[in-house]
């Protein structure tokens, strides 16, 4: 063809205004490059290319590369389509006449682009992934969504397809996907090339194929696959040992407690004010005597009056500003952010945590305001070590990640775990526990967030989780608030990992002055009697779970596939999995449908192929829809008949 130049495992195309690269990047990806200032340019990102085998064909008109289950084929307008096992998948569409203007681009000069590429719509396609949102929808066919980071919003830019196969978007810039009827269009407003890798295969086969090219997650230990306690806040050292002490007396397993934020003497200080907190390491040896861990907050913004500013901001380890103040957050305050991107100061800042927090007992840390959360949100206003914000502002989070794994793997930890508000591509393999952020205490929260779980469980991020009950507005004293409670514990036991936390209405004078006051307490003895059996109950059926748990959280490791998984994950022939976004499987064994509805007590659910046991009754159930009922205090499982972990129950 024309403008190609072909090697053995390379195409190469040039036209006006464009070169255009494609190559193996694993058993069943295809990788596809185009750089608009036509010079190759070697940009990975967090993606890890794979040497793979490919046949490439030339007939004079157009050029293929087979790699696998998939092939390419380049026309000589720069048209690309995408087939697996010789069907259509992925097709590009033209935005001018005479089928032409794939792939357009308008010069922002420094060398950066902004660049959108456009493909047909399929009609009967299901899509799922883009990390987390409460969108409230499960298939995202139909949407359109900011590629961007924000509190409660996770972008992870990867979909996969009822097709059969995965998008991943290898692109960090800040955009926008449409997943319309008429189109799906991927856009960014500065970057150096187009990137973008299909991957072939069913659910399984591609989340494999996803954590080749991505990363493998470590497998999460023993301690965190338990329950942790959480509340806005702990005040004091004796506010939070009193909690411990009591799930002690009462005999209820307690893997972790949290630490929530402004226990410190000053943001970017990373330690506890002593005031509040005058023996951390007393605090930690009682906490570990009663085999409790210790997860303590930060936050990457640092105020002017704390001891670490001068020091960061004269050593470019502060995220600056093209233009105006290099205070960039504005929510308690005008305060900078740590640039994570720069290794100087990830090295820097770990140091002080491990001081103040890690050599006094601190078991873990909790990495809050992970996107960063930022305002105004102006991200061609930052400028990173790495480049500019509206450029690279998706990896943030991906370095804060690594931050705690680079540091408590030097400290000879070889099972970190870090709980953080977002994730990117690959921060899987650096023991990011990723939550979803701050959301309300609602049904409607609720159901949102099951479903939102469900597509990040297939961005090669196992490790997911939500506040138990939401963050903000939740009345522990309300019916409302205890019916939901309830619910969401049940969700939170069939979750990777089950935390409770929320900021709780306040009822009553604060008891000190302090900067942030504490909500109402937040502990399973705070919603009432009856209910506090039920929830006592459902810790004990976790730890009973554990073992299961971290069988799959292994195989999760080892080949990518998630604990928690949408239907269609293990059922992929099955046309109405696709379609189930309020019931899912827990590992191999599990089908889990959580109620989400103020005052529901039935709940129609699909069984796919097998037998089934429910585990509230002990029947047997055959594929099919049931109205299956379940009262407050009952939640609705079943178990594929045989399975050992039916004794759990």
């Amino acid at each position: 063809m024309y403008g190609a130049e072909i090697s053995e495992n390379k195409i190469l195309f040039t036209r006006v205004g464009e070169l255009v690269r494609i190559t193996p990047c694993g058993d069943n990806a295809i990788r596809f490059e185009a750089f608009p200032d036509c010079s190759e340019l070697e940009l990975n990102y967090t993606l890890m290319p794979k040497a793979a085998d490919c046949i490439i064909e030339d007939n004079g008109n157009n050029v293929k590369m087979t790699v696998g289950c998939l092939t390419v084929q380049l026309e000589q307008n720069g048209k690309t389509t995408f087939y697996k096992d010789g069907s259509v998948i992925l097709e590009e569409k033209p935005e001018m006449t005479f089928n032409s203007g794939f792939r357009c681009y308008e010069n922002k000069g420094s060398g950066l682009w902004s660049a959108r590429v456009t493909f047909e719509g399929r009609e009967g396609e299901h899509l799922y992934g883009l990390g987390h949102e409460a969108s409230g929808c499960f298939d995202l066919k139909g949407c359109s969504f900011d590629l961007r980071h924000v509190n409660a919003k996770c972008t992870i830019p990867y979909i996969y397809s009822s097709l059969g196969y995965g998008f991943i978007w290898n692109n960090p810039a800040v955009g926008t996907v449409e997943l319309s009827n008429n189109r799906t269009r991927w856009s960014v407003s500065a970057t150096k090339r187009l990137d973008y890798v299909v991957i072939g295969g069913t659910p399984r086969q591609v989340c494999s194929e996803l954590a080749d090219l991505t990363g493998h997650a470590p497998v999460m230990p023993h301690w965190a696959t338990g329950f942790w306690q959480s509340r806005l806040r702990y005040e004091t050292q004796e506010d939070l040992l009193e909690v411990a002490r009591r799930y002690k007396a009462e005999g209820i397993p307690l893997s972790a407690i949290i630490c929530d934020y402004f226990h410190w003497s000053e943001q970017g200080d990373y330690k506890f004010d002593s005031e509040y907190f005058p023996d951390v390491k007393a605090m930690t040896d009682e906490l570990h005597k009663m085999g409790v861990r210790l997860v303590v907050s930060m936050w990457p913004t640092i105020n002017g009056g704390s001891e670490n500013y001068n020091f960061m901001r004269d050593n470019n380890m502060l995220i600056r500003t093209a233009r105006g103040l290099d205070r960039v957050f504005s929510f308690y305050g005008p305060q900078a952010e740590i640039d994570v991107t720069n290794p100087a100061a990830r090295k820097f800042v770990f140091s002080k945590l491990r001081e103040n927090y890690l050599d006094n007992g601190v078991d873990a840390l909790w990495f809050d305001e992970a996107e960063p959360e930022v305002h105004p949100e102006q991200f061609d206003n930052l400028i990173f070590s790495i480049g500019r914000g509206d450029e690279v502002a998706l990896l943030y989070p991906y370095y804060y990640a690594q931050m705690a794994y680079d540091g408590f793997k030097q400290l000879g930890d070889d099972e970190p775990v870090t709980l953080i508000r977002c994730a990117y591509l690959g921060s899987q393999k650096f023991g990011a526990l990723v939550w979803s952020g701050d959301i309300p205490s609602s049904f409607e929260s609720l159901s949102q967030q099951v479903k939102a779980g469900l597509n990040m469980s297939l961005c090669g991020i196992p490790w997911w989780n939500t506040d138990i009950g939401g963050f903000y507005g939740g009345d522990t004293q309300s019916s409302e608030f205890r019916e939901l409670i309830l619910r969401w514990f049940q969700y939170g036991v069939f979750s990777p990992v089950m935390r409770l936390h929320g900021n709780r209405n306040r009822h009553g004078e604060k008891k000190r002055d302090v900067k942030e006051p504490s909500g109402d307490p937040n502990e399973l003895w705070s919603f009432g009697e009856d209910n506090y059996k039920v929830l006592k109950g459902l810790v004990m059926l976790r730890e009973r779970l554990r073992p299961y748990i971290e069988k799959h959280m292994e195989i999760a490791s080892e080949t990518g596939a998630p604990v928690m998984r949408p239907m269609f994950f293990d059922f992929s022939e099955d046309e109405k999995c696709y379609t189930l976004g309020e019931q899912y499987m827990f590992g191999d064994d599990i089908l889990f449908a959580p109620i989400v509805n103020m005052g529901q007590t039935v709940k129609s659910v699909y069984l796919p192929k097998g037998e089934w046991v429910l585990t509230k009754t002990g029947g047997t159930f055959t594929q099919g829809s049931y109205e299956i009922s379940a009262k407050p205090d009952e939640f609705i499982a079943f178990v594929r008949k045989g399975a050992k972990v039916l004794e759990a129950f």
